[in-house]
């Protein structure tokens, strides 16, 4: 359950969840993921050290840049969790389903 805490906490930020995004399409360094919003260089990389601890980013040194990816393994584990809610859901609605069926 902690992993899953982990990376919903990771997600809650809209910022954590662009760089997911963009980090989603290719591999970037912290000045090329900076540039692309209006908050400071330091704030990424805070944001980046969240996203790496959550583990939903790996990186790689090439030279004296460090290359981020997306890691979509940790999000599996949301997926797993919200399947039983998939299920849930389910259910009452083929219920609801059911009885208004009957009630005609």
């Amino acid at each position: 359950m902690n992993d899953v805490n982990s990376v919903f906490s990771a997600l809650a930020d809209e910022n954590r969840r662009k760089i997911l995004v963009m980090l989603s399409k290719e591999s970037m360094h912290v000045n090329a993921i900076a540039g692309k919003f209006r908050i400071s260089r330091p704030a990424v990389s805070k944001h980046l050290k969240i996203l790496d601890r959550s583990k939903l980013i790996t990186f790689k040194k090439e030279g004296r840049e460090r290359y981020y990816s997306l890691n979509p393994k940790p999000i599996r584990s949301v997926f797993e969790w919200l399947k039983f809610y998939d299920k849930f859901w389910d259910e009452k609605l083929n219920s609801l389903k059911t009885f208004v069926e009957r009630s005609r």
